[in-house]
């Protein structure tokens, strides 16, 4: 009997047994363990900070300064929402604004020397977390994960289209 959507969400298909590279079901299986795997890391890990104010962070240090309209821009949020984080980021030390030299009604954010830190702790705890949970596999598992990853690597670069 073929495997459904609904099936893998209800069960932990494909755990220990080893997938078909043509199977249709591939596409569904990867998103749900990584996204699985990705929740059970910022689960475990105690959240310091919301998703969005990860996300922020992490944004900004990548292509900082930004005005708050790019920022919401590129985390899909409407303006006032991002307002309203970036307040917060601020509250906490995490974030510098500066006048916009290109147009005086509006700032430029970017990373505090404390919100670099944050980002660092928050990657150095979650790495962390991946690692014991890597040590409670078998070897093999391990194995099969070592020589995934330069695939999983291509794949999170590889363009949309």
């Amino acid at each position: 009997m073929p495997t459904t959507s609904s099936d893998l969400a209800s069960s932990p298909m494909g755990v220990g047994e080893v997938t078909d590279p043509h199977d249709p079901m591939l596409p569904a299986r990867l998103r749900l363990a990584v996204g699985r795997l990705n929740r059970r890391i910022r689960v475990d890990a105690a959240a310091v900070l919301p998703p969005l104010q990860t996300s922020v962070l992490v944004t900004l240090e990548e292509h900082e300064p930004l005005r708050l309209s790019e920022l919401a821009r590129r985390e899909a949020v409407t303006p006032p929402t991002m307002s309203r984080v970036l307040a917060a980021l601020d509250d906490a030390g995490l974030l510098v604004r500066t006048p916009d030299p290109q147009d005086a009604r509006s700032a430029l954010v970017e990373l505090s020397a404390d919100g670099r830190a944050m980002i660092e702790r928050l990657r150095t705890e979650r790495t962390a977390i991946l690692a014991e949970r890597l040590d409670r596999l078998p070897a093999e598992q391990r194995e099969a994960l070592a020589a995934a990853l330069p695939a999983l690597e291509a794949l999170a670069t590889v363009p949309a289209q």
